[in-house]
């Protein structure tokens, strides 16, 4: 006699969560595992913006930057969740908040350089509804696809490494390779020793097959961390942004105060109509691709992907991205983008939007435990980088590389992701490099027209300052 199939919340049908192959548990799980490992941006984000001052001398308020931070990412992850049914969680773009602090406000105030994110995002928000966003997504050739997913994993596997201080730059050297082992050429040091542990705890526990391998590695490792923090005597700056301590006090009030303060058409009066346009495109290409790539790598990797490549309700998912950006220049938290690493959370066995629910719910939080949500360090969280860039990588087996047309720019997609530091740039030599060749063995006809036009952007983009001295000449 067969048993009856268990009851189904009113939850669990709207997310699809059995349908999915998921349950609360493993989303809740990968909602948590997301948030740790995505938690720096809380202390990121203040450093990178407020550590900037506009054309006028002005600089943003550290306290003020930790709360928008922390809310455009809380609301707009939530959004994701309940619109876009992926498991994705979105925050304050690296790389981008560089571009706000480091390029737009030296040219105008805060509230403009703001006001110019917002463009940015409107102008998405127009290519989503439009159509055209989603149709060069389904126009890129699904090895090409798997070359983003491949490369990302590097990408972010590298990422853990640096910010773990496995791998750093080697100071004042030019002559030799750019990157290290360790600080000095080899591994030292309470955080590191810390960082490997929790890499082989983390494989560990997956190869058991334990469930929540990878949560369960980052809350043991913030407890090392901690341990190790009190008893050694350790240099605080070793560990990076987050020194692994009990807090003094547990919640902070949040100030608002930045929320609004933007302006529209400030930008206008500041600088000429020509670099306006090519500090927005720069914006644009930089925010469009890595949220394609993102969605694409972390789709992928949850199995989420139909027989033709394609991603679930991508309509809706890309244009709450869209929407992340407008609402960071709104807030200014500078553009919020999707993360990649959602994917810790997909690793953690998170297939649905409930997991990013979860995420944005822990950002909400953290608007009054500010204090609590830093404790896990880089040492801690970035074991789960490693781990999600693992199974990545596995993608790599989907990948013809007997045919050259496909082969190499599968190949500069994956190496220049994490050579460059950008997935950006990994996916528009992709892009450049498939179109060449296509072209070169006569098959210029298979090439969708999107993906030609997507090339001769990715063209400019890379040549953005002679093309900017050419027409600032003319």
């Amino acid at each position: 006699m067969s048993r009856p199939l268990p009851r189904r919340t009113g939850i669990d049908r709207y997310f699809g969560i059995t349908e999915r192959g998921s349950t609360f548990g493993r989303e809740i799980r990968g909602g948590f595992a997301t948030f740790f490992t995505m938690a720096y941006i809380l202390v990121l984000n203040p450093i990178i913006l407020g550590s900037a001052t506009d054309k006028f001398g002005a600089q943003l308020s550290t306290a003020q930057l930790a709360t928008v931070t922390a809310l455009v990412a809380a609301v707009m992850t939530l959004i994701m969740g309940v619109a876009g049914n992926l498991p994705l969680a979105l925050a304050a773009g690296l790389g981008l908040n560089a571009v706000v602090a480091f390029q737009l406000a030296p040219l105008m105030s805060w509230a403009d350089a703001m006001g110019l994110v917002v463009i940015e995002g409107l102008l998405i928000c127009v290519l989503v509804v439009t159509g055209l966003r989603e149709a060069v997504m389904h126009a890129i050739p699904q090895q090409l696809k798997h070359a983003i997913s491949v490369g990302i994993g590097l990408f972010i596997a590298f990422i853990g490494f640096v910010d773990a201080g496995f791998v750093t730059r080697i100071p004042g050297d030019t002559g030799t390779v750019p990157v290290q082992l360790g600080a000095n050429g080899h591994l030292s040091g309470w955080p590191v020793f810390v960082f490997c542990l929790g890499v082989l705890l983390t494989f560990a526990l997956m190869a058991r097959k334990v469930r929540g391998a990878i949560l369960l590695s980052i809350v043991a490792t913030t407890v090392v961390a901690v341990v190790v923090d009190a008893l050694a005597d350790i240099d605080p700056r070793s560990w990076g942004l987050t020194v692994p301590a009990v807090p003094d006090r547990l919640v902070a009030a949040p100030d608002f105060g930045l929320v609004g303060s933007f302006s529209l058409l400030g930008a206008f009066e500041q600088v000429g109509i020509v670099t306006l346009v090519l500090l927005v495109f720069t914006l644009l290409l930089s925010d469009f691709f890595d949220t394609m790539g993102t969605v694409v790598g972390v789709s992928a990797e949850a199995g989420l992907l139909d027989e033709r490549g394609k991603v679930p309700h991508l309509g809706r998912v890309l244009l709450v991205d869209g929407a992340a950006a407008v609402a960071g220049g709104a807030a200014s938290a500078s553009s919020n983008t999707s993360y990649i690493e959602s994917a810790a959370g997909v690793g953690e066995g998170a297939r649905t939007g409930f997991a990013s629910v979860v995420t944005g719910g822990l950002f909400a939080l953290a608007l009054f435990l500010t204090p609590l949500a830093t404790v896990v360090p880089a040492q801690a969280a970035a074991p789960a980088l490693i781990a999600v860039g693992f199974l990545l990588m596995a993608q790599v087996r989907h990948i013809d590389w007997e045919r050259l047309e496909y082969g190499v720019p599968a190949f500069l997609t994956v190496a220049v992701m994490p050579f460059t530091y950008s997935i950006t740039n990994g996916i528009g030599a992709g892009f450049l490099a498939y179109v060449v060749v296509k072209a070169a063995v006569g098959r210029a006809r298979e090439v969708h027209p999107l993906m030609w036009g997507a090339a001769a952007l990715f063209a400019v983009y890379f040549a953005i300052e002679p093309v900017e001295r050419l027409l600032g000449a003319g």
